[in-house]
């Protein structure tokens, strides 16, 4: 059997360029979205080049919701051997302008949901000693900016969620790491979703002694 990769926020940008490419590389996908009809041709182009593919239906922000489709994929495809969490919620404005709502579901989207999912794949993957937990980041983590400060908010708070990860699990077999991608994401650019989706692969393949927690991709010719 494939090992399986678990991608929890697929969709049509980056989330397709990392399906493509671990399905390249040898892996079975599962696949969470909230909306799954939504990818019917998305999900077609990787069947058509021989990759296998399930998809279900969570949101993100109910973890009982969450926790269920991860356990249902592994049900059918077998115990995850990488989990990404690639989600947004994508609230633009000044600080001033949120309500308390908004910041706490935004919140609940960008950081809390990756706790969830890491969670539920996270005792068989102690079991076996290995496994790779990976996590989407952004320049607005290191870069905040006020017209987009739920997001800058909730990718300092991933990023932070990622390295206390790692520290946790360093010595468990677990490698936590995380692709924060500096640059305005758009086909036919150094930004390329297919680009970052080789930028996760990469990641993934290098050497547990030379693993990093945090990859910067600055785009790629």
């Amino acid at each position: 059997m494939k090992p399986l990769c678990i991608i929890v926020g697929f969709g049509a940008g980056v989330g397709m360029g990392i399906a493509d490419a671990f399905g390249k590389a040898g892996f079975q996908l599962g696949l969470i979205a909230r909306n799954p009809s939504k990818y019917t041709d998305a999900l077609q182009s990787l069947t058509d080049i021989g990759i296998e593919v399930s998809i279900a239906a969570a949101d993100v922000s109910n973890e009982s919701s969450l926790t269920d489709a991860i356990a249902k994929l592994q049900q059918e495809h077998g115990l995850a051997e990488v989990l990404v969490y690639n989600v947004v919620s994508p609230t633009f404005g000044k600080p001033t302008t949120l309500t308390t709502t908004q910041l706490a579901q935004d919140f609940s989207v960008n950081v809390v949901g990756a706790l969830v999912a890491v969670k539920a794949v996270l005792p068989a993957m102690r079991s076996k000693g290995q496994g790779s937990l990976l996590f989407t980041g952004g320049g607005w983590a290191h870069y905040p900016w006020d017209e987009a400060s739920s997001i800058s908010i909730g990718k300092a708070g991933l990023r932070s969620l990622a390295l206390t990860l790692a520290q946790e699990l360093a010595d468990t077999g677990i490698r936590v790491g995380m692709v924060s991608i500096m640059g305005q994401v758009a086909p036919d650019t150094p930004f390329d979703p297919n680009k970052i989706g080789e930028a996760f692969l990469e990641l993934y393949r290098q050497p547990t002694d030379k693993f990093q927690s945090e990859m910067l991709f600055q785009g790629a010719s």
